[in-house]
């Protein structure tokens, strides 16, 4: 690589600096349009910043093309030494180019969307973003947590949102001794709470006769957003409704019978 001495070297370095100047603001400018028309796109948010870091990095290495060749660099040394280079890179960071690739499969199939709640290899949060190597959730105790975009594509994803309503699924169990049917009436009374779905109706079920006890479930439908305050109210209605009705929750025992021998 030679500078061309043709010109005066101050002239051609201080139109670098003019084109360093003008192309950081020229890029700052793009990068602001940008961010507007994915607002205003409908591409999932989650992935704005993915796809403003990959442009924002493009952009950043054109200029630095157009200020060598201004300098009378041999550009074509440069691209090549910065595909040896990227290779070499590539080879030595293979789990970032690995997270990189996640991301852009995250990008198209959509198995989820920001705001979605999901449960990803047992992590279960809500959507926050899509960034160059990382999915980031937020826990429902306030915590943030990165998982790799590699681990996201390789784990199975529950999306619990997509569908728009979830079911609600309360266990619980009674004493032999209460009559079936006021069990399940009094359950079907604790899971008809606000914000619970009428259609499909709070239903109840005997699910098994256990050692000490029949085994209830209840089943309520409610929007995925309501989900948890939804499921902890009936937690809480279930109890005080079995003590109005009598209705004893049992707990393991054993009973035993000695017949006298005559």
């Amino acid at each position: 690589m030679q500078l061309l001495w043709n010109e005066p070297i101050i002239r051609r370095v201080l139109s670098t600096v003019v084109i360093l100047v003008l192309g950081i603001l020229t890029v700052r400018i793009a990068m602001r349009l940008l961010t507007r028309a994915l607002e205003r796109s409908r591409l999932e948010r989650a992935a704005h910043s993915l796809i403003l870091s990959l442009c924002r990095a493009g952009l950043y290495l054109l200029l630095c093309l157009i200020a060598a060749s201004n300098l009378g660099l041999d550009v074509s040394g440069i691209v090549a030494l910065a595909s040896v280079l990227t290779l070499a890179l590539s080879l030595a960071l293979q789990d970032m180019v690995s997270n990189i690739i996640g991301g852009f499969i995250l990008l198209y199939t959509h198995p989820f969307h920001s705001g979605d709640f999901v449960e990803i290899a047992g992590q279960s949060g809500t959507v926050r973003e899509i960034n160059m190597t990382y999915t980031m959730l937020a826990t429902p105790d306030n915590r943030l947590v990165s998982i790799p975009n590699k681990s996201v594509t390789a784990a199975q994803i529950v999306n619990y949102s997509v569908l728009g309503t979830r079911r609600a699924e309360i266990l619980v169990s009674a004493s032999y001794d209460a009559p079936v049917q006021t069990v399940l009436d009094a359950l079907v009374q604790a899971g008809t709470v606000d914000n619970a779905l009428l259609d499909p109706a709070p239903c109840a079920m005997v699910l098994r006769y256990g050692d000490s006890a029949i085994e209830y479930t209840l089943r309520v439908w409610v929007r995925a957003e309501d989900y948890w305050d939804v499921y902890f109210e009936i937690n809480r209605r279930v109890k005080s409704i079995f003590d109005q009705q009598h209705i004893t929750m049992t707990y393991p025992h054993l009973n035993v019978h000695l017949d006298s021998v005559q």
